[in-house]
């Protein structure tokens, strides 16, 4: 998915030249990185507000066009106001197409419905992690990372490890020795508690068996009497 924004070189910097920013419907911000110097820019609020509800905006290579002049960045920092539905300030940082970046990317769970652990335990999957951080080249920066629990059942996990990951992508937490949990089917409390009774209901137990049980415990019983 390809993601082009649109932004304006900043002259006026500083708190008050910020608020007078804001106020005219401009979001302060700032491209850094790479061989060039860092460039103050502006952006339209409300075109920058609706684009950062795309989850591929956080964690794809943007273009980024200042006043014509393109290059390609990553969403870095977003401040937002404490209550406000209002962006505050931005960072992105340029990238190198023959230099490695970091960069989180979501992960897409898939098949939860056909897990083994949902379909015949009840069970629910329980996600550990939403979000991945990936070390690749930016051609190979995948938008997301989808994790299959189709085949997975109660009381099992999905690790870093077991991923299936897109070439030229790596994790470096794998690297380090980490293979953190990244799913596992949980069973509910009432479920759990059903199965570890172990028993059945006696409305379960047919009446003739009960009948059967009744009597020889009442013999069991008459017996005892007698030995006394």
């Amino acid at each position: 998915m390809q993601i082009e924004i649109s932004a304006d070189k900043r002259e006026l910097q500083g708190k008050g030249a910020s608020r007078r920013l804001r106020g005219s419907g401009k979001v302060p911000g700032i491209i850094y990185g790479g061989e060039n110097p860092a460039q103050p820019i502006e952006l339209d609020h409300n075109n920058l507000y609706h684009q950062l509800k795309l989850e591929a905006f956080h964690a794809s290579i943007l273009t980024m066009s200042v006043e014509g002049q393109k290059e390609k960045v990553l969403l870095r920092d977003i401040q937002m106001h404490p209550f406000k539905p209002q962006v505050l300030h931005i960072d992105f940082q340029r990238v190198a197409s023959n230099k490695k970046i970091h960069m989180k990317v979501p992960l897409h769970f898939i098949n939860e419905d056909i897990a083994p652990g949902v379909k015949l335990a009840g069970g629910l999957v329980s996600r550990v992690l939403t979000e991945l951080d990936v070390s690749c080249l930016p051609k190979d920066l995948p938008e997301f990372i989808s994790v299959d629990v189709g085949e997975l059942a109660a009381g099992n996990t999905i690790h870093l490890s077991n991923l299936q990951l897109p070439e030229g992508v790596e994790i470096p937490a794998l690297m380090k020795g980490e293979d953190l949990p990244v799913a596992t089917i949980a069973i509910p409390r009432g479920v759990a508690a059903e199965e570890g009774a172990g028993g059945v209901a006696a409305g379960d137990i047919p009446t003739s068996v009960q009948k059967k049980e009744g009597v020889a415990k009442e013999g069991e019983k008459k017996d005892a009497g007698k030995k006394k």
